[in-house]
């Protein structure tokens, strides 16, 4: 019995040591060049443009009530590029809220900071549609 206790003990220690990850692979612009001016080269490097990135993340996460018509008291819709692009700031804004704060998007829990990153990285690259 007390050799059963002690080999459980092992193995849960060795999942608790097994669940860590120090990947950078999932992090933006790790690759990049430092200081380039071009807009078009950063949108070229980094590949995030509103149909191959933006689209998916808002028909994902922001769709279920910012349809058209707008749902659960959404004040507006989210549909389309133009609708998107327009109101980039105040999305990313939204998304980077903490749980539970007022206005925090979307309301099932906050995104993952590499998606916010992907956004925040968009508006900077002027909001390219392809």
């Amino acid at each position: 019995m007390k050799r059963t206790k002690l080999i459980m003990l092992f193995l849960c220690f060795l999942v608790v040591c097994s669940c860590t990850n120090d990947s950078e692979d999932d992090l933006i612009g790790l690759d990049q060049e430092q200081g380039s001016d071009d807009e078009t080269d950063d949108v070229e490097a980094t590949g995030i443009t509103y149909e191959n990135t933006v689209k998916a993340i808002i028909q994902g996460s922001c769709i279920g009530c910012h349809d058209n018509p707008p749902r659960n008291g959404a004040p507006f819709a989210l549909v389309n590029f133009q609708q998107v692009s327009q109101r980039a700031n105040s999305i990313l804004s939204a998304m980077a809220r903490q749980n539970g704060a007022a206005g925090a998007m979307p309301p099932a829990g906050r995104l993952p900071e590499n998606t916010i990153d992907q956004i925040q990285e968009w508006i900077d690259n002027g909001t390219p549609e392809n």
